[in-house]
């Protein structure tokens, strides 16, 4: 398909159509040249809001505030999550590697830097990644009450929602893993509390080659594995992500999503 690569303008500014197409496979597959780009934008954001829309499974089978923290799947699999972004320039680059090697992550999304950086969140729902509401100030939520949590739940989802309109945010999770009444309310507005079994200790980056090493040593099958995109320079994150998945692979590991359900 021969596409021109202009950028969205409006709420999808900073989305290419060569990206759209990459998600959307049905966009037409004809030269774009005026006026039909117009109408190529059209049809991908629509695609997009319809495709974010709640599936039927998620309705039937409703969130609890069971915390899961497993990988789906049987076997060597291991489920990547990054945690405090959106954060450019690290979030793009990890974006790039996370697509070379054709792998789909969570993205725990902090309120306050989705409010500054949406045009990351729509890039990251863009490529196909699974997002999550990680408060809007990364704060102690064992330390609010449940009233609070719940204002501040809902104001993330709101900021999401503002930047990729009826985003599904299936997942949630808590800044520090400090629960306190957050797991039900969350279930409550929809979304299943995301744990983790493997953190490698990253907002403190002690090397490329040490995270690399950190991840060989404690991965086990099954594994919600904790990093970040976000909370400072994650530049060390992203190289050891692009190191390590080819040699997990070589090894025989899939990559998948964490369970659905606790």
């Amino acid at each position: 398909m021969w596409i021109n690569k202009p950028v969205l303008t409006a709420r999808w500014a900073g989305l290419t159509l060569r990206e759209l197409a990459a998600v959307f496979p049905k966009l037409p597959e004809v030269p774009l040249r005026p006026p039909l780009r117009r109408f190529a934008v059209s049809a991908a954001v629509a695609a997009l809001t319809a495709t974010t829309a709640v599936p039927a499974w998620a309705a039937a089978d409703p969130p609890t505030a069971a915390i899961v923290d497993t990988a789906r799947g049987t076997g060597d699999v291991v489920s990547f999550t990054f945690d405090d972004g959106p954060n450019p320039p690290d979030t793009l680059r990890l974006l790039t590697v996370l697509r070379k090697h054709h792998v789909r992550a969570v993205f725990c999304l902090w309120g306050d830097f989705v409010r500054e950086h949406p045009e990351v969140v729509r890039r990251i729902a863009a490529h196909g990644h699974v997002l999550c509401n990680h408060s809007m100030h990364h704060d102690d939520l064992s330390a609010l009450t449940p009233e609070r949590i719940r204002a501040d739940l809902e104001a993330t989802s709101a900021l999401i929602r503002d930047a990729v309109p009826r985003a599904r945010i299936p997942y949630f999770r808590a800044p520090y893993g400090s629960w306190g009444a957050s797991p039900q309310i969350a279930a409550e507005l929809g979304m299943q509390p995301l744990g983790w079994r493997l953190a490698i200790s990253d907002w403190e980056p002690p090397g490329t080659d040490v995270l690399v090493q950190r991840l060989r040593d404690r991965i086990a099958p099954g594994a919600v594995v904790l990093m970040h995109d976000g909370g400072g320079d994650r530049s060390q994150t992203v190289a050891a992500v692009d190191q390590f998945i080819p040699e997990i692979r070589a090894e025989g590991w899939r990559l998948t999503l964490p369970q659905r359900r606790g």
